[in-house]
């Protein structure tokens, strides 16, 4: 690793820190110009493959599991923190099934999970999508659900 300051090789690190379950905070300081910056380590783990409804297939990106979710609690009162924590435990419940693959339609009734117990305003905006809703009377049945079936 080098200085992003001065690009020197020299480094001590003066305090670490577990940040969340699979990240390492790491204050250092150059040996050479005396700057101080904070490094963010993660546990990289094997990749998992997502299977679209077309058979395709990508890796999985926790950056669009995130901006799903993001999208769907706009303007509501849930907070970054709820969110990235939820994110986290998707991305740890996807990575414990010990698979290589995993369906999309799995990835998306577990972001809808969480935003049910987070948000129920999300919850609808993000299954409105997600269910590609059609008419009035998919949110109407939707949110008849939420009620439980009144």
């Amino acid at each position: 690793m080098r200085c992003p300051f001065c690009d020197h090789l020299e480094l001590k690190v003066i305090d670490k820190r577990t940040h969340s379950n699979d990240t390492i905070r790491r204050r250092r300081e150059c040996l050479k110009c005396e700057k101080r910056f904070t490094t963010y380590e993660k546990i990289e783990t094997t990749g998992i493959r997502v299977v679209k409804k077309s058979g395709e297939r990508e890796q999985f990106d926790r950056l669009k599991v995130l901006n799903g979710i993001l999208k769907a609690c706009e303007k509501r009162p849930v907070t970054t923190e709820q969110i990235n924590q939820a994110v986290r435990e998707i991305e740890t419940e996807i990575r414990s099934n010990d698979t290589e693959e995993i369906h999309s339609q799995i990835v998306g009734e577990l972001v809808m999970e969480k935003l049910k117990q987070l948000d129920k305003v999300a919850y609808v905006r993000f299954a409105s999508v997600y269910k590609d809703f059609a008419d009035v009377k998919s949110f109407e049945e939707l949110i008849k659900s939420l009620k439980g079936g009144k």
